[in-house]
């Protein structure tokens, strides 16, 4: 393991750009896992890990001690102090443990083509990564497999959106970028867009058995008039309180997790 002590390091350097910039993300082709959890998931989903950078007092706990013996050969490992390494962790309180990795390498994805008659997730300008992490985290658990992405949407490999994501990442096949209303076009299965309007019907009143493209737009803007325009039914979630609506992640677990319970019952 080689112990990094400046600042001035060239691979400090690049690390901290990992952690906070987009523009770097998206120019190198990488991303900074979080956390002995995110990097033990990956390892399972056998992801290639190009580097892993451990804080001295990281290497002290059991877990990532065990996890950088797990590694594969040929991995390259580097020691930070706590102060050095604070200085690229993407998170204020970091969790002691780094792994630079390519986001294109682990997606399991067929990439394009026609959709399949498999229910997914569409997002539409879902720009908070906490949001967008736990929507990705909702849907794998729900049996949920692909999601969409539009163009207005976080960067769903930034760090933030990782960790919110738990491990969700290697269990779905992400594709970002999109124009949704095109990408959607001829899908198999009914669309279903969470939004008021004419012709809303409760979501308990649906028949979700069958493949469904959920859309999900962020909160206040919610759908795009183009997104809205190619949904099949509109889907409401009845109200028992005073509240009007709910988070997107919120109004994304209870729509998936109704599919579940009717898929589960029949």
């Amino acid at each position: 393991m080689k112990a990094i002590r400046s600042r001035d390091n060239a691979l400090v350097k690049h690390w901290h750009a990992l952690a906070h910039s987009a523009r770097d993300r998206r120019k190198s082709g990488q991303t900074l896992l979080d956390g002995a959890h995110l990097l033990r998931a990956a390892l399972d989903a056998g992801c290639p890990f190009e580097a892993v950078i451990v804080s001295e007092s990281g290497l002290e706990q059991a877990e990532i001690s065990g996890l950088c013996a797990a590694l594969p050969p040929g991995v390259q490992r580097y020691l930070l102090t706590d102060a050095l390494f604070r200085h690229v962790s993407p998170v204020d309180t970091p969790a002691g443990v780094l792994a630079v990795v390519q986001p294109a390498t682990v997606l399991v994805d067929e990439g394009g083509g026609i959709l399949r008659p498999e229910s997914l997730i569409a997002l539409d300008a879902v720009q908070d990564p906490g949001n967008l992490g736990t929507i990705l985290r909702t849907a794998a658990a729900a049996g949920i497999r692909r999601a969409l992405l539009g163009e207005g949407c976080a960067h769903a490999w930034s760090p933030r959106v990782l960790r919110a994501g738990m491990g969700a990442h290697f269990a779905l096949r992400i594709e970002e970028g999109l124009d949704l209303p095109a990408r959607l076009a001829g899908y198999p299965g009914v669309r279903i867009a969470t939004a008021l309007g004419a012709g809303a019907r409760p979501l308990y009143d649906l028949d979700l058995r069958g493949p469904v493209a959920w859309l999900f737009g962020a909160e206040g803007k919610g759908l795009s008039r183009e997104l809205l325009a190619c949904a099949d039914q509109r889907a409401v979630i009845p109200m028992l309180g005073a509240m009007e609506s709910l988070n997107v992640g919120a109004a994304a677990a209870v729509c998936l997790f109704e599919q579940a319970r009717q898929l589960r019952s029949r």
